[in-house]
């Protein structure tokens, strides 16, 4: 699956973003979906993954509140609502794709098969 995130962009802290990531391929719904963001100087973090069925979604503890994850299969696109933006929430955010995991691996980078090229969110205080 090849996948294409969009939606960055420069905002003011308080603000909201809403990023997007299309995927290509017909078998969109047997994938878990995930967002990472990676910050200069720093490694690639989990921020929210959602399943296969967008019933269950899962958050890292600091945006757990204000950022939101969900997705649409029958438009092949999976969406990461950002509302509160804090300075620190300045990074490249990638979209990423995994056909399976469970526990930890669904919040670790090693736990997933595809990814986006990256969009970057720059927060001003």
């Amino acid at each position: 699956v090849q996948l294409q995130a969009s939606g960055g962009g420069l905002v003011q802290a308080g603000g909201s973003l809403k990023l997007s990531c299309a995927a290509s391929g017909r078998t969109f719904g047997n994938y878990v979906m995930g967002w990472f963001r990676q910050a200069p100087g720093k490694e690639r973090e989990f921020v929210a993954s959602i399943s296969r069925s967008g019933g269950s979604t899962s958050y890292a503890d600091s945006v757990k509140g204000r950022f939101t994850i969900s997705r649409d299969n029958a438009k092949n696109t999976v969406y990461l609502q950002m509302n509160s933006l804090k300075p620190d929430d300045t990074a490249v955010y990638y979209c990423s794709a995994t056909r399976f995991c469970s526990g930890y691996g669904c919040y670790d980078v090693g736990g997933y098969e595809y990814w986006g090229q990256g969009t970057q969110v720059t927060v001003s205080s």
